[in-house]
């Protein structure tokens, strides 16, 4: 169910914040497992119920708004199409979770880099694993934030 009002929409931003920041500390800790790529594996795992999460809170997954009506299924389509975001109102699978992290590459090396690293390394790990997931999340909350905003507009809600 889409928020009515703008209230309702930062209080669902305000829980997705607080979600996304639980995560990234995860994402953060998979880091310190001492094999190679699970840490990878765990950001892939994460990623996908995170964005999902995101887009169910907002009213904004597949399904959701497979079961709006005609006019603001039409609206919210427009909206992320405007919005150019390529996560909203997508069923979140691996394979697409996979190619987020890839665009993060040079952080993801980074990280796995850094991690064999003793003490040091392994800090540089955890805190680039929390700052890669949270920069993701919150990117994700700010694109579903917009679109139900502009759909607010749009309705006259705001």
């Amino acid at each position: 169910m889409l928020p009515k009002n703008i209230k309702e929409l930062d209080k669902i931003r305000n829980e997705c914040r607080s979600m996304v920041a639980k995560r990234a500390l995860l994402s953060g800790g998979a880091t310190l497992i001492p094999i190679p790529g699970t840490d990878i594996i765990a950001d892939i795992v994460i990623l996908t119920r995170l964005l999902s999460s995101i887009n169910e809170k907002f009213g904004l997954s597949r399904n959701q708004i497979e079961q709006l009506d005609y006019k603001a299924k039409s609206v919210i389509l427009k909206v992320v199409k405007k919005c150019g975001s390529d996560l909203v109102g997508k069923i979140i699978t691996r394979q697409l979770a996979l190619r987020v992290i890839k665009k993060m590459g040079i952080k993801v090396a980074a990280k796995e880099v850094s991690r064999f690293v003793p003490i040091i390394g392994q800090v540089a790990s955890v805190s680039m694993g929390y700052s890669a997931m949270k920069a993701l999340g919150e990117a994700h909350i700010n694109d579903c934030y917009n679109v139900i905003k502009e759909y607010l507009i749009n309705k006259g809600e705001l």
